[in-house]
């Protein structure tokens, strides 16, 4: 591990690398849109996120300065207006260099048991660590973010178990977020159904949880997207996230 790195083990705030950060977010385009502002803000964040944080690695991989930067850089984007408290309650974050295999063990209404093994590139445990599939963060893109699909599922479990329905604040409603949230995910999972190709994961269709992380994920990477589909839910994460990634890349990328 670089002396760097080694710094932010001892809970020491060390300033990233500028050559780092600048071919972490040139690796990013989706970064591109924040302001100058932002940009710094963003840095801080994921500067403290690192000194909090405890990386491992599993599956052979070497824990480089890369791998930690580019999921704190990703990480830290969903709560760039909340604040680093709330990632709180969980310290660990473990890096596969590929997706992995989880042993599922489950009993269906019958009483019977089944066995089997579930290959994921990514998992929040509630009240444990995150594990990620590096070769999955590299992937980043086209509406397509691990790092920030399973942050939100953090996000979601601060006010227990992942449900869709993260600690609300800005004066959003648990029955406004449930009313809108239930029947876009009701109208998605018709669409999915019914066989159509969907321009939002249908991964989301899954259930409750994984629609409020799928959509989060899209939010931030392909957010014309969720405003077109289904702007309701685009306007609810904007106050959530205290954050408008549509007007901030029309901004940023007049021609779009």
């Amino acid at each position: 591990m670089k002396r760097w790195l080694d710094r932010l083990r001892g809970k020491k705030v060390a300033e990233i690398p500028d050559a780092l950060w600048a071919s972490t977010v040139a690796a990013l385009p989706f970064l591109d849109d924040l302001t100058v502002n932002e940009k710094k803000e963003l840095k801080m964040k994921a500067e403290a996120f690192l000194a909090e944080k405890e990386f491992s690695t599993a599956g052979g991989l070497d824990l480089t300065d890369e791998i930690c930067v580019s999921i704190a850089a990703q990480g830290c984007l969903p709560i760039l207006k909340l604040g680093l408290g709330a990632y709180r309650e969980w310290v660990g974050i473990v890096v596969y260099p590929d997706e992995f295999v989880v042993p599922r063990r489950i009993e269906d209404e019958s009483g019977v048991v089944h066995e089997y093994d579930d290959v994921l590139s990514g998992e929040a445990w509630e009240g444990g660590p995150l594990i990620i599939s590096w070769h999955d963060v590299q992937m980043a893109g086209d509406g397509y973010n691990v790092v920030i699909h399973e942050f939100a599922h953090k996000l979601d479990m601060l006010n227990g178990e992942a449900d869709g329905m993260p600690a609300l604040h800005s004066g959003i409603t648990e029955t406004e977020w449930e009313a809108k949230f239930s029947a876009a995910y009701d109208d998605f999972c018709q669409r999915v159904d019914g066989g159509e190709d969907t321009p939002i994961d249908p991964y989301a269709s899954t259930d409750p949880a994984e629609f409020f992380a799928v959509l989060s994920e899209s939010f931030f990477d392909i957010p014309d997207i969720v405003a077109g589909e289904y702007p309701a839910i685009y306007g609810l994460l904007c106050r959530y996230y205290l954050q408008d990634p549509l007007t901030r890349r029309l901004t940023s990328r007049p021609d779009h």
